[in-house]
């Protein structure tokens, strides 16, 4: 109890000193800063919206069969067609046409079969002659046209096309281009097969049309001494030779002329050759040796001379001239297709490139589900191509401005513009 009372007796002096104290403590307190602790949110992340596709229309389209060899020996050739079809494809952004590539190389029939069972109402191809005359009635037979890269112009007709390079129209022109220089003789070297007589019957129509003189045709078999004897015939030499025997060999000065000098020159200004370019330039030598040299004579070529660029260097044939589709939107087509696939493609290739150009030009005309509108293929302004402009005759067979080109110089160079368009 007395603690107690002690602690009852100091009570009030222990209140005061507490209170006392308190205060200090307070007042100690409120002299300090007062510390403020923000706490920032994180920032709020926004999940952008999703992007969606963009989805294109669904387009009704019309199927379209390449047929070409993608197997055996014309693989190769057929898969460079194939390439620059689907360029052409690409490239337009056409997609109302379905191109399916069909492999004629185990059989055009069955390759043929098969595109009109999966619905193709239109052929491109085939490449090969004999392949398109196995299409032709199952063609004809569904109504569907066929748009051929064959050269035999005797297949045109009915349904079927020819867009392949004509002989005859790459004669007529360069025909024509050496007649407006002066020239008025001429003469040809044709090889044996369809290919020569077609070319000797296009030279003999076409001199005739520019109101020339054809001096002579002599036909050769690819064999190298019966090329020889060729040349000899075609430049008469050995009558030239006898001729000269015959003449005085004394000049007037008293001296003998040598028998080569007594030599007349050959009847002919402008030769023919209707060849691929490496077997005129073998020619070459002979026709030299037997009075019918480049520089004197000019000597002139097909468009099979447009594939064969080492001519450039062929002395033989300096100044030589030949008509071919212009070449210089296959360069073009050529860096393209090789930044696209690799290596170059085929000289043939434009027509894959060209015959899906002329499809897409008709895309807008062609009605889901319907005939391929054959009939606008005989616009008589045609078509604009790699190979430039060209349209379908009445028979079917494609009409090609053409340029003539010279060899000299160790280049081929363009010495008469193809038109870019048809006049009438």
């Amino acid at each position: 109890m007395r603690i107690l009372k002690r602690a009852d007796g100091n009570w009030q002096a222990m209140m005061r000193g507490g209170v006392l104290s308190f205060a200090v403590l307070a007042a100690a307190c409120t002299q300090q800063p007062r510390r403020v602790v923000t706490t920032q949110a994180p920032p709020q992340v926004v999940k952008p919206e999703p992007v969606k596709p963009t989805v294109l229309p669904q387009v009704e389209q019309n199927r379209v069969a390449l047929l070409v060899p993608l197997t055996g020996p014309n693989a190769a050739l057929g898969q460079s067609i194939a390439n620059a079809a689907n360029m052409a494809l690409l490239e337009a952004g056409e997609r109302r046409v379905n191109l399916r590539v069909y492999d004629t190389g185990p059989g055009a029939e069955a390759a043929a079969e098969k595109a009109l069972a999966e619905g193709a109402r239109l052929f491109l191809g085939p490449l090969l002659a004999p392949d398109v005359r196995a299409v032709a009635p199952i063609a004809t037979a569904r109504g569907i046209p066929v748009i051929s890269f064959t050269n035999d112009a005797s297949l045109a007709g009915g349904d079927i096309y020819v867009m392949g390079f004509q002989p005859g129209q790459s004669v007529a022109r360069v025909v024509s281009y050496a007649r407006s220089r002066g020239i008025d003789r001429f003469a040809a070297l044709v090889p044996s097969g369809v290919y020569g007589q077609r070319a000797s019957t296009a030279f003999l129509r076409a001199v005739e049309a520019v109101g020339g003189h054809s001096v002579a045709v002599v036909n050769y078999p690819h064999d190298p001494a019966k090329m020889v004897a060729a040349a000899r015939q075609v430049t008469a030499y050995d009558a030239r030779t006898k001729a000269a025997l015959r003449a005085p060999a004394v000049r007037p000065d008293g001296t003998v002329a040598p028998v080569a000098t007594r030599i007349a020159p050959v009847a002919f200004q402008a030769l023919l050759i209707a060849d691929a370019g490496t077997v005129a330039a073998q020619l070459a030598q002979p026709l030299a040796q037997f009075g019918a040299a480049s520089g004197s004579v000019v000597l002139l070529g097909t468009e099979l001379w447009n594939n064969e660029p080492a001519l450039a260097n062929a002395k033989g044939l300096r100044g030589a001239m030949f008509a071919a589709v212009p070449d210089g939107r296959f360069a073009s087509l050529t860096t393209r297709y090789r930044a696209k696939f690799g290596g170059s493609p085929s000289r043939l290739a434009s027509f894959g490139y060209d015959s899906v150009l002329l499809v897409n030009s008709l895309a807008g005309n062609w009605a889901y589900g319907t005939p391929f509108p054959k009939a606008a293929l005989a616009n008589p302004q045609g078509f604009a191509g790699i190979d430039g402009v060209f349209r379908f005759t009445p028979s079917g067979i494609a009409e090609r401005a053409l340029e003539v080109q010279q060899i000299g110089g160790g280049a081929i160079t363009t010495v008469s513009p193809a038109p870019k368009s048809f006049g009438n």
